[in-house]
């Protein structure tokens, strides 16, 4: 071997929560807890999830298997430092056996942050990422988080990664530790579908893109080895684990995605990208995503008046509208740091065959051509950016540590400044 290649990492990491999954899986939660010796459980939910009956299903399963439990249903749509707190100060009320999140990634990623919060001492910005927050570990034991998604998209129920929007600094930031993954995810495709469909498309693109970036992040062992084997970063880049994952999340995402937005009640669709969705999960939380989802965070945190159809009545943009605002242009700029998984990756989606003479037009056309068949807002313009932005857009980017560095390609500030550019 070459010194260089010692230097290299030579192994990678992948993990998953247990996971149940099925029509009619939600019912069963009462028991799992109460055959853990569990006593008493917070459910943690939104308005919107709450308003479908879901939560309340749950609850009385909970409560039928002997445990203490209620709701609390103020978890913010996008989460922010604020709710989050909110959330926490109502868990600190009474003392929890375990949580039970159910909705979106906003649900389970408040929940991750309760569980974090209300076991040990400090502040949410004490565990963010750097340079943001101080990146401090968990060292105490977490309590068991079962995960429930309602959405085909959020991923947040396989993971070890918390998001939340930074108020203050107009910025969305990670929490991530293998102490955060949820203890088990409970994944039934019935709670999808009464979705709308303009939640459904964006949805199915954060599905999409989180098996697209993992599938063409950069392989574990073109990584330097960490000094200290014990504190791998959670994303270690693309394996042949995740790969295997990100393959099945982009063949069925390609199949299904179109129906389950067009035809909501295609329980078919919504099974399948239900299963895109865990598929796409487990692969991005070991490979990890990289510069689509590095962009989302400035652009979510950086909303200006834009209301997105389907949504509650608030200035936001939504997660998968956000990671795909960019993601054409990404994936063109990534393709020189890996062109056949990109090409393959155009191939999986598609149904179609691409050769190198397509080059990194193939998957940024499949790409487009998907967004405009779901009817996906297309261009930065469209949330209400201007040229006037790039400078904070790529600021915001070049903070996100953790995405960065699993981008196939050597990032810096001109590179993301054009991407955004040409997004516009």
């Amino acid at each position: 071997m070459s010194e260089a290649r010692e230097q290299n990492e030579s192994v990678f990491t992948w993990a998953a929560p247990p996971l149940k999954f099925g029509d009619g899986a939600i019912d069963e939660i009462g028991l799992e807890l109460a055959a853990r010796d569990l006593t008493s459980c917070l459910i943690l939910t939104d308005p919107g999830v709450r308003g479908t009956g879901i939560p309340d299903r749950v609850l009385d399963h909970v409560r039928a298997a002997g445990l203490k439990s209620e709701i609390f249903d103020g978890v913010g749509v996008e989460p922010t430092d604020e709710s989050i707190a909110e959330a926490v100060a109502h868990a600190r009320e009474l003392e929890w056996d375990c949580y039970v999140a159910i909705g979106g990634g906003s649900a389970i990623d408040t929940a991750k942050a309760v569980n974090l919060l209300t076991t040990h001492p400090g502040e949410l910005l004490d565990f963010v990422t750097p340079p943001i927050g101080a990146g401090t570990a968990p060292w105490l034991p977490l309590k068991p988080l079962v995960a429930v998604p309602t959405t085909a998209g959020t991923g947040s129920e396989s993971t070890t990664i918390c998001v939340v929007d930074l108020l203050s600094q107009h910025l969305k930031a990670g929490i991530s530790h293998a102490r955060l993954r949820p203890s088990l995810a409970v994944v039934d495709p019935r709670t999808t579908l009464t979705l709308p469909s303009a939640v459904t498309a964006a949805s199915g693109m954060d599905v999409l893109s989180h098996a697209l970036e993992s599938y063409t992040s950069v392989p574990f062992d073109a990584k330097p080895a960490p000094a200290d084997p014990m504190r791998r970063p959670a994303f270690c880049g693309s394996n042949p684990i995740s790969d295997v994952w990100c393959e099945m999340a982009l063949t069925l995402v390609g199949r299904f995605l179109r129906r389950a937005v067009h035809t909501g009640r295609d329980m078919e669709a919504r099974t399948q990208m239900m299963l895109a969705s865990t598929y796409a999960g487990t692969g991005f939380g070991n490979a990890g995503t990289h510069l689509p989802h590095a962009n989302a965070y400035p652009i979510a945190g950086g909303a200006k008046g834009y209301r997105a159809e389907g949504y509650p009545e608030m200035v936001m943009v939504p997660h998968g509208q956000a990671v795909a605002s960019t993601a054409p242009e990404v994936f063109r700029w990534t393709y020189p740091g890996h062109p056949q998984r990109h090409l393959r990756a155009a191939e999986l989606l598609s149904g179609r065959t691409f050769t190198t003479t397509d080059g990194a037009d193939a998957l940024a056309g499949v790409l487009s051509e998907l967004m405009a068949d779901i009817d996906v807002p297309v261009g930065l313009r469209s949330f209400g950016f201007t040229e006037d932005d790039l400078e904070t857009l790529t600021d915001g980017t070049l903070k996100q540590t953790r995405q960065l560095a699993v981008v196939p390609r050597a990032v810096d500030r001109d590179a993301v400044t054009t991407i955004f550019r040409r997004s516009l």
